[in-house]
């Protein structure tokens, strides 16, 4: 059970990884069996004071480097420095990481989140530079924003109170993260509203599963609830407030002010008796704990749609071809008349550890100049889409944005990875950004955007992207594991058989025996250390 469940979630992640971060879900990674591209460089020769500097970077396939050609290039230029760039897959990248930081034969620095996790950076500081004592001599730009902006300035600083890398505030992300979707055809084939209650929603389920909504004449290949791209349990209790936020939030939520670890709050509880009750009337998928990404990927996309409801990033991402046969699930107003998505900026949004510095780089100065001159709209917005005139445009006179339609061949996603650094590296745009950007042509970004315009109002305050220690992360390593598969298996027992309402007090007592004290005083510490940070 739990085999599957993990399985899932690996899917998960790489097509969130890619469709969450702007690529379509049907990219492939065409070019991804090389090991490493050709280093390039963006300056022929350094400047007389001979900054020359390697910088890595990993990227999800190999789409060539017209990533780094533009902006950054000519930022390089701009900064007097040379940079040679060290273009490294992510299929090849565990290894590689491995034998750098064993060996410490490192780059000067390297650029993107998804090079290092904290957990690397603190146990290595020996092999990455503390910033702090560079930001106000070379850093304007980032300095200003860190001044004035709380979250970036707690997003930089690491647990142990230095600056190893420079975070990022994404333009053009949406609030909503993944979300629910309804197929509306078939609404409108048995004459149905758009569900707008937990209740409302039950009772489609069972019109779904009761009549042949699908219209293809048999009333029994109608699956009402479905697994999708997005935990499919947090996401069909959420009326009940479980507000899971992305990968690496430990399952943990705000609720009224206050951390809380979601599987053994009363709504989660609340949550998995309705979903359990649903499941006994063949509402749900009798597959949801046991099929594996192939099965569930059939399903989704079945030539005729077979799926009344499921989560995902947007509709054709979650349903290809299938897409314009739904439309997103309002906010279902709950039990206690609270409606909820799941939303999580400060991990989907904001990142930290954009660039780091190196203990082979031996003039950091330069290179750091060169990092701040990211730190603007213009730059954000380049680094995210492509340059100006090939990726986006700028319309001087009023200071607007507009992105550009792809002109070879691929799709506006694709086509954003291919001539930026799209996700990673560092990034900055003020609140209110997004209102001075459009788009040339619909795109995955443009259609989310639109979705979040109405339900962004419902998000409530999420888990922080905190830093730990360590001794913090080490603990949470066991921990956290163990806890996790012990809700895992609770979670798939109670909603395919029931049970909940009689087991909960020894399920709670099984997980302090198992050290979910210690589990929930280590979230707690990092979220008030967090706060202080501001």
């Amino acid at each position: 059970m739990r085999k599957r469940m993990k399985m899932t979630a690996g899917v998960l992640a790489l097509t969130t990884l890619l469709t969450a971060c702007g690529q379509s879900a049907e990219v492939t990674t065409t070019g991804a069996e090389s090991t490493q591209s050709e280093s390039s460089t963006s300056a022929d020769s350094a400047d007389a004071s001979g900054s020359s500097y390697e910088v890595a970077t990993v990227r999800w396939a190999d789409w060539g480097e017209d990533y780094h050609t533009g902006f950054p290039d000519s930022a390089a230029s701009e900064a007097g420095i040379s940079v040679t760039w060290d273009t490294i897959l992510n299929s090849d990248w565990a290894d590689k990481k491995a034998v750098l930081l064993a060996g410490g034969d490192l780059p000067d620095a390297f650029m993107g989140s998804i090079c290092f996790s904290e957990s690397d950076i603190l146990t290595n500081t020996g092999s990455f530079v503390a910033l702090d004592d560079y930001i106000d001599e070379y850093m304007p730009n980032f300095k200003s924003i860190i001044e004035s902006d709380p979250t970036m300035k707690a997003l930089a600083t690491s647990a142990d109170g230095h600056i190893y890398g420079l975070p990022s505030k994404k333009p053009c992300r949406p609030t909503v993260a993944n979300q629910m979707f309804i197929n509306k055809q078939w609404l409108d084939n048995l004459g149905l509203e758009v569900p707008t209650t937990y209740e409302e929603f039950e009772n489609v389920l069972t019109a779904f599963k009761e009549q042949d909504a699908n219209g293809n004449g048999d009333p029994s290949d109608e699956i009402p609830f479905g697994q999708g791209y997005a935990d499919s349990v947090m996401f069909f209790c959420l009326p009940f407030g479980t507000t899971i936020g992305a990968d690496g939030t430990y399952m943990m939520a705000i609720q009224n002010g206050e951390p809380v670890y979601l599987p053994v709050t009363e709504g989660y509880k609340s949550g998995i008796e309705w979903m359990h009750d649903c499941f006994e009337k063949g509402l749900i998928d009798p597959e949801l704990f046991t099929e594996d990404s192939s099965m569930r990927d059939a399903k989704l996309m079945n030539e005729t749609p077979i799926v009344g409801a499921a989560p995902g990033w947007t509709a054709d991402a979650t349903f290809g071809a299938n897409a314009d046969q739904y439309i997103a699930l309002p906010a279902l107003t709950g039990p206690e008349g609270e409606s909820y998505i799941s939303s999580d900026p400060e991990h989907w949004n904001y990142s930290r550890y954009e660039f780091v510095v190196t203990s082979s780089c031996e003039n950091p100065g330069p290179l750091l100049s060169w990092v701040d001159k990211f730190y603007t709209e213009d730059a954000s917005i380049q680094n995210f889409y492509g340059s100006f005139g090939v990726g986006t445009e700028k319309n001087e006179a009023d200071g607007t944005y507009t992105v550009l339609e792809p002109q070879d061949g691929n799709s506006a996603d694709t086509f954003a990875w291919i001539e930026s650094l799209r996700d990673f590296g560092p990034k900055y745009v003020a609140d209110g950004f997004n209102d001075k950007v459009s788009y040339a042509a619909e795109n995955g970004d443009a259609s989310k955007l639109a979705l979040d315009k109405e339900l962004g109002k419902y998000a409530k305050e999420a888990f922080p992207n905190v830093s730990y220690t360590t001794e913090q992360l080490n603990t949470l390593a066991t921990l956290f594991t163990d806890l996790d598969a012990y809700v895992a298996s609770n979670q798939a027992t109670w909603v395919t058989e029931g049970g909940i309402e009689e087991q909960w007090d020894n399920y709670i007592g099984t997980l302090e025996t198992m050290g979910y004290n210690d589990f929930i005083k280590i979230q707690q510490d990092a979220y008030d250390t967090y706060n202080s940070n501001k």
